[in-house]
C-alpha cells in the first residue's frame, strides 16, 4: 500500500524538525512539507492532495481547530499540542488521534497506524459499496444494499438497515450532498432512500422493495423521476 501523505503545522521549529524525523523512520507516511505558519499550509492544500493533517492547536493567527474547520472535509487529522485540556474539543471534530508534547516515537507511529487503519477501512470496496460513518463513539461499516431507509430529526439522521437502526450526528441535507453519487434521493423534507430500492410512487407516498411504505413530499417528486 502507497504511504500516507501528511503536512505537518506548528509554530515552533524544534517541534517540526522532530516529527519530520520521525517521518523519514517510517516508511508508511510520506511527509510531503512542515509549515511554521498556518495559513501558508492552508494555501497549500488548495495545490496537493495531502490525506493526513497532523496540526498543532495553540497557533497564532490560525489555531489548529480553526485550520481543521477551514479545510475540505475528508481530511484525516493528528492534533499535537501541549495542552490536555483540549482533547474534548478535537475528538468533538473527528480527529484520528490526540497527541500531548513531548510527542514519543512509539507514540506518534501508533496515531499515525490509526490513520492508515482508517483510510483503509473507509476506502471504497472494488466488489461491495458500503457506508461508513461514526454512531455510538463506534466507527460502523455497513453495505449499501442493506440499508432500507434514512430518517432525520434536526441534528441526527437514523440509518435503518435490514439487522439494525444506528444514530448518527448529521444533518439529513448534509448526508444528501455528501452521499448523494451512493444513489442516495431525498423524497421528504425528513426522508432518504436509495433510488434503486423503490418499487412504487404514488401521490403521496412510495412503496419499498422490501414492502415499507414512506411518505413522498410534493418538493421531492421531481426527484424520482
Amino acid at each position: 500500500m502507497k504511504p500516507i501523505k501528511a503536512i505537518y503545522v506548528d509554530d515552533e521549529a524544534p517541534a517540526l524538525e522532530l516529527i519530520k524525523k520521525y517521518c523519514m523512520d517510517m516508511p508508511e507516511i510520506e511527509l510531503l512539507d512542515i509549515f511554521l505558519d498556518s495559513t501558508e499550509a492552508l494555501n497549500y492544500l488548495l495545490l496537493d492532495s495531502v490525506e493526513l493533517l497532523i496540526l498543532d492547536i495553540e497557533m497564532p493567527g490560525l489555531s489548529g481547530t480553526d485550520f481543521l474547520a477551514s479545510v475540505p472535509k475528508g481530511k484525516l487529522c493528528i492534533f499535537i499540542t501541549a495542552d490536555p485540556t483540549y482533547a474534548a474539543k478535537a475528538f468533538d471534530m473527528d480527529v484520528i488521534d490526540y497527541l500531548v508534547k513531548p510527542v514519543f516515537p512509539e507514540r506518534f507511529k501508533k496515531a499515525v497506524q490509526k490513520a492508515i487503519d482508517y483510510s483503509r477501512f473507509t476506502a471504497p470496496d472494488a466488489e461491495q459499496s458500503y457506508l461508513t460513518f461514526k454512531s455510538d463513539y463506534k466507527l460502523n461499516r455497513v453495505l449499501l444494499d442493506d440499508i432500507q431507509w434514512i430518517e432525520g430529526f434536526r441534528e441526527y439522521i437514523k440509518i435503518v438497515t435490514k439487522f439494525k437502526q444506528y444514530l448518527v450526528l448529521q444533518r439529513l441535507s448534509d448526508f444528501i450532498t455528501k452521499n448523494e453519487e451512493l444513489g442516495f434521493v431525498r423524497i421528504h423534507k425528513s426522508y432518504i432512500v436509495r433510488k434503486k430500492d423503490i418499487a412504487s410512487v404514488s401521490a403521496q407516498s412510495i412503496q419499498l422493495k422490501g414492502g415499507k411504505q414512506l411518505p413522498i413530499g410534493r418538493t421531492y417528486k421531481d426527484l424520482l423521476k
